[in-house]
């Protein structure tokens, strides 16, 4: 709706429409037999910029300078590098809440909008949910032009660019997609931009809105996009050819395309050895594996095909169970259920004693059970390596995936044993096989078989020969000169 060009009734339609709210502020000035009024939402508006600067600069305004109308010298009056016109009421009010002065003036359909918003986040601290023990300290934050400053400061190429998305009927959230123009095929940026217009939802919080409704089709567990607080993490995925989404109010960001050997990668694998770094992808992998199958695997031994456990062994579990009035399957899902609980119980309690707490809980609870009989010490064995094995992934999404998939392995297990164990994984291997995420294959570079990607998936080569980049990523492979080794030999 365009604004009045009274201010009486300016004031009268915003607080209609704000419902009279108690932080809403407003004030005429009269100057060379005008009227001039501003308004500004005080829990968002600094006091001391509106009464320092703006304020100063109305009253002192000098008429004798060359404008041709009273709002183009109000307008080249006040000393703020963000100045802006606006024409309607949405936009006032977008502004307002934004922590913007809007400055009308009496006979005039236009407004002056003027940035006076008061730090309300935090500044730049350590991210708390990624440990950093080597790489950059710092982390993103809920300031948005914070975020953007921290990826500029790093990646200082004019091909480093931002495109801007108001998404959220109420909320009206930024959502900047950052990509770097000549590594980034075109039409992948043109595609998240068209998803991100047609989203139509009342608000956007956080970017794990954006995540779920980008990941609307092909529905999987497993995340197709990174979610990650470090810049540096971010900054080596756009120069690698990823694209970065950007939600104001939000200290994470997501990445995409991601493929699974993502998630066996860490931030920090760009800071150290990289026989060190192989070392740790394969121990990864390896623990993925472990959480997955390791509880259906014992349950269809135990249940269904004994004979395939040697002799000596199978004698020792038979001996641990004596006594134990549950069967093998019953047993692994009473102590995964506890286990879960436990988790659970650890990420919603306080710091100071969270950890603790349910260090001892299972310790006791484990002990009290092998003693009462309840359980077979084997299954506690089982059930603990599974749950530390997918400690070894710092995304959330991946541990909840892996726990999903688990039960259907355990069930599949209880009632067909080996048989029912791979028919399970053959379809969990045709899922990850049909995943896609704009265009790239969930299991690249292996499932399709790509042999220059393979460099950095699981084993990580030296930087001096990682000279390209991935192909499934970008058509721009070259990393490193091929002179750099001739000039350094």
């Amino acid at each position: 709706m365009k604004l009045d060009n009274s201010i009486e009734k300016i004031f009268e339609e915003l607080n209609k429409m704000n419902g009279n709210s108690s932080d809403i502020v407003t004030r005429i000035i009269e100057k060379s037999n005008r009227k001039i009024g501003y308004i500004y939402l005080e829990s968002v508006s600094s006091d001391d910029k509106i009464s320092n600067f703006l304020n100063k600069a109305i009253v002192n305004m000098n008429k004798k300078k060359p404008f041709d109308s009273f709002y183009d010298l109000i307008q080249n009056s006040i000393f703020n590098s963000k100045v802006k016109s606006i024409e309607t009421y949405e936009d006032m009010y977008y502004h307002l809440a934004s922590g913007f002065t809007v400055i009308v003036i009496d006979k005039c359909d236009k407004a002056i909008v003027v940035e006076t918003r008061q730090k309300l986040d935090r500044g730049v601290t350590e991210s708390t949910s990624e440990t950093i023990t080597r790489g950059p300290k710092d982390s993103f934050t809920e300031n948005h032009n914070m975020n953007l400053g921290l990826i500029r400061k790093r990646i200082k190429d004019p091909n480093l660019w931002y495109e801007e998305v108001k998404v959220g009927r109420r909320t009206k959230s930024k959502v900047t997609v950052a990509y770097i123009k000549d590594i980034v095929p075109n039409y992948k940026v043109r595609k998240i931009l068209d998803e991100l217009n047609k989203i139509d939802i009342d608000a956007v919080i956080d970017t794990g809105y954006i995540r779920e409704l980008l990941e609307k089709e092909q529905k999987s567990v497993f995340p197709k996009v990174i979610s990650t607080e470090r810049p540096d993490f971010a900054c080596t995925s756009l120069l690698n050819g990823k694209i970065v989404i950007l939600v104001e109010n939000s200290p994470f960001v997501i990445i995409l395309p991601a493929v699974l050997t993502d998630f066996f990668h860490s931030p920090e694998d760009n800071y150290q050895k990289p026989l060190n770094v192989s070392f740790s992808r394969i121990l990864r992998g390896i623990c993925f594996f472990l959480a997955l199958l390791t509880p259906a695997i014992y349950i269809a031994l135990m249940t269904f095909n004994q004979e395939i456990i040697p002799d000596q062994l199978l004698i020792s579990l038979a001996i641990q169970r004596d006594g134990v009035p549950f069967p093998s399957a019953i047993e692994v899902l009473l102590f995964v259920l506890t286990f879960e609980v436990l988790r659970e119980a650890d990420i919603h309690s306080p710091s100071f004693s969270g950890s603790a707490m349910n260090v001892v809980g299972a310790l006791i609870l484990g002990d009290a059970a092998v003693a009462a009989g309840i359980v077979s010490p084997i299954v506690i064995i089982i059930v603990a390596a599974t749950s530390i094995s997918e400690l070894v992934f710092y995304d959330v999404d991946v541990i909840d995936a892996i726990r999903e998939w688990r039960l259907l392995f355990i069930i599949a297990a209880t009632f067909m044993g080996l048989i029912g164990f791979v028919a399970i994984f053959i379809i969990f291997i045709a899922k990850l096989t049909s995943l896609e995420c704009l265009g790239t294959p969930y299991l690249t570079p292996f499932s399709p078989l790509n042999i220059r990607s393979l460099k950095d998936s699981i084993i990580r080569v030296s930087r001096k020969k990682l000279k390209e980049r991935p192909e499934y990523l970008t058509k721009n492979l070259k990393r490193l000169d091929d002179n750099y080794e001739e000039s350094n030999s």
